[in-house]
């Protein structure tokens, strides 16, 4: 695990850079942590990630707001002083600053000398769901697969919406989402299908029994699903195996 360092107009993103024991160029994987920030349950899953073959980037993707921890407490959802934290470090993480660090993400990581030059993906996980569907849509010739677990607000009754850049993408793409969502209710997630379909593209939309938000990140002690997270990471896999 290398640590790395992204200049941007916004300031400057730290970064953990994965990948196996190898001289072979890999392609490139871009992992977007939950809204609990960049901690070594991400760390674990980037290195699970590149073991498979590939070159993982962890960014801080809180980075206008703080360093890793993003929390210094034992998050307890769906309490004030939680929810009050989560607002504070994706204010500022708008649609158009998603666009922006998201280039970025991808340019550093072309540039690593163990990055082949082909397409890359890139995985977000809760609030970073719709942040991987941005930058799928802002880097179309180089984001090929893009993927969100438990992702939350893809799609809402406002023209910022992030199922509205559909149209952009031209990435394969997989959604996995939890039941009893607050943030992506059963409507939701049948309006994001149709809106799909309407797309054309590859993709896959599914809920994951039983799984409650969270459930990919082992760290989620009250609602970790080992079953549930081997499968949605085998999904994860044949994802990108298939495409990249």
């Amino acid at each position: 695990m290398q640590q790395v360092e992204i200049p941007t107009l916004d300031g400057t993103i730290g970064a953990l850079l994965a990948r196996p024991d190898t001289t072979e160029k890999l392609p490139g994987i871009i992992q977007l942590t939950d809204g609990l920030g960049l901690r070594q349950a991400h760390v674990d899953l980037s290195n699970s990630i590149a073991e498979r073959g590939y070159v993982v980037l962890t960014p801080n993707i809180f980075y206008r707001t703080t360093k890793p921890p993003a929390f210094d407490f034992e998050p307890d959802f769906p309490s004030e002083r939680a929810r009050n934290r989560f607002r504070e470090l994706t204010g500022p993480l708008t649609p158009e600053a998603m666009v922006r660090d998201g280039s970025a993400y991808i340019d550093v990581l072309s540039v690593q000398p163990l990055v082949s030059r082909g397409p890359m993906g890139v995985v977000g996980f809760c609030f970073a769901g719709q942040f991987a569907l941005r930058m799928a849509a802002a880097r179309p010739g180089r984001i090929a697969a893009a993927a969100s677990f438990h992702g939350g607000g893809l799609v809402t009754d406002t023209d910022q919406s992030p199922h509205l850049v559909l149209p952009r993408v031209k990435a394969r793409l997989y959604f996995g989402h939890a039941v009893n969502d607050q943030g992506m209710p059963a409507d939701a997630i049948e309006e994001l299908d149709r809106a799909l379909q309407a797309w054309g593209g590859e993709y896959e939309n599914e809920t994951y029994d039983g799984a409650l938000h969270g459930w990919m990140i082992a760290d989620h002690r009250k609602v970790y699903n080992p079953e549930q997270a081997e499968r949605g990471f085998a999904k994860l896999m044949a994802l990108f195996d298939s495409t990249l």
